[in-house]
């Protein structure tokens, strides 16, 4: 055989894996209700190109993020629950902190199998140093902003500009949702066709301050207020998802893009949680359960609605699978490959599924088949706009701790808005679900900020 025709033979495999390899969308919206999209129910806010998307493909009718911003996004691009890797809460700008760069991201993992690497939106993990900004932590282009709470049309946050092109600040007019839907439409069409996509859009829309062009407005005459700005900023990521979806099917991707949609935590009034308890910065299932779905044409069978239990954590192993990458690394993984469960009706591969509140361990849950136990410690908390904890004043402290009951455990299936506490009738349930709890505790590190100080 000629050396031409033996290195042709050699190549010849990966480049069959490479071309069945999926581009991945990842779209991440910011302080999304539960209910405000169609496809889980909302009915005032109408989301038609969101809804075509879900019902192409798999919803998740319990998919598990985290209580606030930072710490959802950790989970995500590390595979590992904040109990490894300290983010609990948000990274304040300027916070000496960041996800540990002792961490490997989706990113690094998919830049590894060969995959580009955009990140076009909010990061907030970090930036205090250069080795903690996107551009050192897998992704090869970041266009869009470090922190949450920033002026939808100056982008500015407390006086200071926070929009940025690959590290260096760029002025630009515009409606931060339009230029994000821009960017990643861009992203799209230059992209070789040969290179597998990894495209992560983690839009700051629905998140406060509530903004939105009066053209967004108009058709929602019926509601008031808060609650008609979001419902023209969510129509405005609406109109954005259908412009990524256009882009890929222009581009020739779309029938081989596996696109996963999820909200961050759960809404902050005005947002709708239906018929979840209570939202953002809370580990009750309003807080803590995202609008969530993932479609992929003749991948993943249209229309499923999947009750089976799953955490951002499991998209680190099953996105890196399916694109070819390895799993091998130092840090131990706590996500599981729910590819199965996506495709054919599996059941979900966890005994139990964790989820800790922005103190850390203090506050913390187990979901476990269709039970969640909740354990708290005495400390009363709030949260600001970001998610940071504060004390609560004196006059509210009893208020506050009678939201968390030291021990509860709920019947999620009869009883979605965790309103009957099962424990003093279920006492070895709970004395079982206790122990898996403090397992999956035990080794929990610090807090991020406080190791920091």
């Amino acid at each position: 055989m000629s050396p031409r025709l033996l290195l042709t033979a050699l190549l010849l495999p990966w480049s069959l894996c490479a071309a069945s390899r999926p581009d991945i969308v990842f779209l991440l919206i910011d302080d999304l209700g539960f209910a405000d999209c169609g496809f889980n129910g909302g009915k005032q806010i109408k989301t038609p190109n969101i809804d075509r998307l879900a019902k192409a493909g798999a919803i998740l009718e319990h998919h598990y993020v985290q209580p606030v911003c930072s710490p959802t996004r950790s989970t995500l691009l590390t595979g590992r629950y904040p109990t490894r890797t300290g983010v609990y809460s948000i990274v304040s700008p300027h916070a000496g902190w960041g996800l540990p760069l002792a961490e490997r991201t989706l990113a690094d993992a998919l830049k590894q199998a060969g995959y580009a690497t955009e990140i076009v939106g909010k990061w907030h993990l970090g930036e205090f140093q250069p080795a903690y900004l996107p551009l050192a932590r897998g992704f090869e282009h970041h266009y869009g902003h470090y922190f949450g709470m920033l002026d939808y049309f100056t982008h500015q946050r407390g006086g200071e500009l926070d929009w940025y092109r690959d590290g260096q600040k760029v002025k630009e007019e515009g409606y931060t949702t339009h230029l994000l839907r821009d960017e990643a439409c861009r992203v799209i069409a230059r992209q070789p066709k040969e290179k597998p996509l990894f495209l992560y859009v983690p839009f700051n829309g629905v998140h406060g301050p509530l903004q939105v062009p009066e053209t967004y407005l108009k058709p929602y005459p019926d509601l008031k207020g808060n609650r008609q700005k979001l419902a023209g900023m969510l129509a405005a990521i609406d109109e954005a998802v259908g412009k990524i979806e256009d882009a890929l099917r222009q581009a020739g991707r779309l029938e081989n893009t596996l696109i996963v949609f999820s909200g961050d935590n759960g809404g902050p009034p005005p947002g709708d949680n239906t018929p979840l308890r209570d939202h953002k910065g809370t580990i009750f299932e309003g807080g803590v359960r995202s609008a969530a779905f993932a479609c992929w044409p003749g991948r993943i069978p249209a229309g499923q609605r999947l009750r089976e239990p799953m955490h951002m954590v499991d998209w680190y192993p099953t996105l890196i699978k399916q694109g070819g990458g390895s799993l091998e690394q130092k840090l131990p993984i706590d996500g599981l490959d729910v590819w199965p469960m996506l495709t054919a009706k599996a059941a979900s591969p966890h005994d139990a599924i964790l989820c800790v509140s922005t103190q850390g361990p203090a506050r913390a849950a187990v979901r476990m088949g269709e039970w969640k136990l909740m354990v708290a410690g005495a400390a009363a908390e709030t949260s600001d706009e970001e998610g940071e904890t504060k004390p609560k004043a004196k006059g509210k402290t009893a208020k506050a701790a009678a939201k968390y009951e030291p021990v509860a455990l709920y019947h999620l299936t009869e009883d979605p808005g965790e309103t009957k506490n099962l424990a003093a009738a279920q006492p070895e349930r709970v004395k079982a679900m206790r122990a898996r709890l403090a397992e999956l505790l035990k080794d929990a590190v610090p807090p991020g900020n406080a190791a920091a100080k």
